[in-house]
């Protein structure tokens, strides 16, 4: 298992952990993660979940990816696949099968590939793939989820924002998990005072949610460049109201952050118009659901974008932002780059296997910059290739190890 997290005095884990030339980046350091910065044992149990859609093309690159990383670092894993969302629903008629999360909970780290598609979206909400990952981040307890949005030098042209807005654009949004309008209750479906139908869903926190998410992202600030935005809808919503009376509260036991606040709704369109101005980002479950994917528009592609969650202890959850794309499964379309990046956050945070990650994430710097694409970064003058080569590609990049400021 991950040794349980720490809030303070960690000895930082770099996102960036080498000084990267005027072609290279990868997100400032933070020093969030579960796990030891030095690793306690080199053999991991990883549970692998595949899931629908393009999962299994892009958790098939990035095992490869880890298994070579890992041999090369003298890093043994086993490895423990199992079924979620649709595939479980399938297979055994629920998103997630007793199996699956107690295997995810006696791991290391779950590595995720993507859930849903349109052949269940019609299911009853028990019965969606859906619920069983809101059910497997309940049960792994994992409440603070990490989104980085980094725009890479070498896909600044693949943005749909101007190249001077997009350009150093790196940010952190630490998004509420477990809490909020996705997990509260009452929840339903009734009937008002006139005979109408209603559907209804409660926004709620307790103090102790927003003080560790909170805490969390001031953290996350001061590893960074000391700059954290509460984005809130304070003027409307009373769940809100309090969310922002506690981060203030917050904020006196770190002087040293610069703090602000910002509506959710202006924070949307900030994002798009000045996305430099800001650093790091911490709000509820919802709004944080789709400022993080908007802010992934940001970098070109959703495709780019991985993603760690994590709680006090116990293992955390690894998977790219982007969704099934049940539209492309199965042709050989997919980005695997997020889910691969995701892998690499997986060893630095899930396991403090640092040089393991250094080595992938560099990996992946190096796929870029011998011009390798799939279609959704895809730009004249660049390689077009499928999941499979891209795979290819990156692991030929992983086994020569090629040093930050050499390619």
């Amino acid at each position: 298992m991950a040794a349980p997290l720490q809030l303070l005095n960690l000895k930082p884990l770099n996102l960036r952990p080498f000084h990267a030339s005027p072609t290279l980046t990868f997100p400032k350091s933070t020093s969030i993660r579960c796990s030891s910065s030095t690793p306690s044992k080199r053999s991991y149990t990883i549970t692998l979940l595949p899931g629908d859609g393009i999962g299994p093309e892009v958790i098939s690159v990035a095992k490869d990816v880890l298994l070579l990383a890992g041999s090369l670092e003298g890093i043994k894993y086993e490895f423990q696949e199992k079924l979620l969302g649709g595939a479980a629903l399938d297979a055994t008629g629920v998103p997630l099968p007793e199996d699956t999360l107690s295997s995810a909970k006696q791991s290391d780290a779950v590595l995720l590939g993507a859930i849903g598609g349109y052949k269940w979206d019609k299911n009853e909400k028990q019965l969606k793939p859906e619920t069983g990952l809101l059910q497997l981040r309940e049960g792994l307890k994992v409440f603070a989820n990490l989104r980085p949005a980094t725009v890479f030098p070498q896909l600044v042209h693949a943005s749909t924002l101007k190249p001077e807005v997009a350009e150093g654009v790196d940010l952190m949004v630490v998004r509420e998990l477990t809490g909020g309008i996705y997990f509260g209750k009452p929840r339903g479906f009734g009937t008002n005072e006139d005979g109408e139908e209603t559907g209804y869903n409660t926004e709620i926190y307790a103090a102790h949610e927003i003080d560790r998410i909170a805490r969390y992202a001031f953290e996350v600030a001061r590893k960074r460049n000391g700059k954290l935005c509460s984005v809130d809808k304070a003027n409307v919503l009373e769940a809100s109201m309090f969310w922002r009376k506690r981060v203030l509260a917050l904020a006196q036991e770190y002087p040293d952050i610069e703090l602000s606040h910002m509506y959710v709704d202006n924070a949307a369109m900030q994002l798009i118009r000045n996305p430099k101005q800001f650093d790091t980002i911490v709000t509820n479950n919802i709004f944080g659901d789709i400022l993080s994917d908007e802010a992934s528009m940001i970098t070109g592609s959703i495709g780019m974008l991985p993603s760690a969650s994590l709680g006090d202890s116990g293992p955390g959850l690894f998977e790219p932002i982007h969704g099934s794309a049940p539209d492309i499964a199965g042709q050989d379309k997919a980005n695997p780059f997020a889910t691969v990046l995701s892998a690499a956050m997986l060893l630095r945070y899930g396991l403090g296997e640092d040089k393991a990650a250094e080595r992938i994430e560099n990996a992946v710097l190096d796929t870029l910059n011998r011009g390798f694409r799939t279609g959704d970064i895809y730009s004249s003058g660049t390689k077009l290739v499928g999941c499979k080569q891209l795979g290819e590609e990156i692991l030929k990049s992983v086994e020569s190890h090629v040093p930050a400021g050499a390619v």
